[in-house]
């Protein structure tokens, strides 16, 4: 099969889809593999380094769209690159539809297969290709939300850790899945007085018997909710419906009662937020402010660390590259129930059941989709 890699395009996005080892191995399985000039510079790899691992470079990213059956990218195909897809291609990628109408309307009239990392499932109903980048979200969630407490970012004027003699910043983590565990790991490291909110008492349980008496742990009710925010410095949002649209568990009026130099950071910016007064941002503007709440909402969290993040990424992604460019699409789905649960668009219908519901539309089943 030819495998497509363009050079990402969105708003200070570094990453990309393939590294030279996943290059090499997929040569190496007898695949052509043609990566667009300058696609890895962002990482600090060059078009030598991919010429070596046996990729063919491109000039333009219409040659790499124009010539490959499969396009493997890390983040949503831009209005230009939807434009540039056709009938028959598959791209392999993050998508995050039920927050993006636009996007899914652009899939829909190329024609294309498209299938979404983020609803890749594995055999335990984790999500294997989400995970590393929640992960890196979770990590950097406590870091930009310390540099956005600074008084010179505007911030209420609090380090994390506080000092001897000064309490803690209060940071307040709603969800404790993957993101929301990264996050946890951060702020307890720093010493900062954590509580995580989630809505299994199971979860919380594992949560408390991982990190002890250095965190709190609350059942997310909205009267919780409200309370907890109102004396935070720092709330990380990190709750996630896979393929849905996030809930908005703090409201307006919750962050208007919120002290002004406070934090939002809202890694579930992706699949709409889950502050209703969140709104997408880009690493070149990344903050707002709603009320004196300084608000970070970037929508490529990982992106802003590039090289950690396409490695971590590559590392999942690859054996499904590699079966998608073996099998061909169709029977690497049917072998697979898991990666049959990413297909999100076929021939102009959406496929995936909450990606349809979240969007208005009615779903064709993957598997008749599959089929045709």
């Amino acid at each position: 099969m030819r495998i497509g890699v363009p050079r990402e395009i969105k708003v200070h996005e570094y990453r990309v889809g393939l590294v030279p080892a996943g290059v090499r191995e997929l040569v190496g399985a007898g695949h052509e593999v043609i990566i667009e000039t300058g696609a890895g510079n962002g990482i600090g790899v060059d078009d030598a380094q991919y010429r070596a691992a046996g990729a063919a470079i491109a000039g333009r990213e219409a040659d790499v769209f124009g010539r490959a059956e499969l396009i493997v990218k890390v983040k949503e195909p831009q209005p230009l690159e939807c434009e540039m897809l056709r009938p028959g291609q598959v791209l392999f990628t993050y998508l995050h539809l039920a927050a993006d109408p636009a996007q899914a309307h652009g899939l829909m009239k190329s024609g294309a297969t498209a299938i979404a990392y983020e609803t890749v499932t594995a055999p335990n109903g984790s999500l294997p290709l989400l995970t590393p980048m929640s992960e890196v979200a979770g990590r950097m969630s406590i870091q930009v939300g310390a540099a956005c407490l600074q008084k010179a970012n505007g911030g209420f004027g609090v380090l994390l850790g506080g000092v001897p003699g000064v309490p803690p910043a209060k940071i307040v983590v709603l969800g404790g899945g993957v993101a929301g565990t990264n996050a946890t790991e951060i702020a307890v490291g720093m010493r900062a007085d954590v509580t995580v909110v989630d809505r299994s008492v199971d979860r919380l349980r594992q949560l408390s018997a991982l990190f002890g008496p250095a965190l709190r742990t609350a059942y997310s009710t909205t009267e919780t909710i409200e309370r907890l925010i109102r004396d935070a410095d720092l709330v990380v949002g990190a709750v996630l419906v896979a393929g849905a649209a996030a809930p908005k568990l703090v409201t307006r009026a919750m962050v208007g009662t919120m002290k002004a130099g406070s934090v939002l950071v809202d890694i579930s910016i992706d699949q709409g937020g889950c502050f209703e007064t969140s709104r997408p941002t880009t690493h070149a503007e990344p903050t707002f402010v709603v009320d004196g709440v300084i608000h970070y909402c970037v929508a490529n969290m990982p992106g802003a660390v590039p090289r950690t993040s396409t490695f971590a990424l590559t590392n999942c992604t690859l054996p499904y590259v590699r079966a998608l460019a073996d099998l061909g699409w169709q029977a690497a789905l049917k072998r697979d129930p898991g990666l049959a649960a990413g297909l999100n668009v076929h021939a102009g219908e959406i496929t995936h059941e909450v990606v349809a519901h979240a969007l208005g539309h009615r779903a064709r089943p993957a598997a008749a989709a599959a089929a045709r």
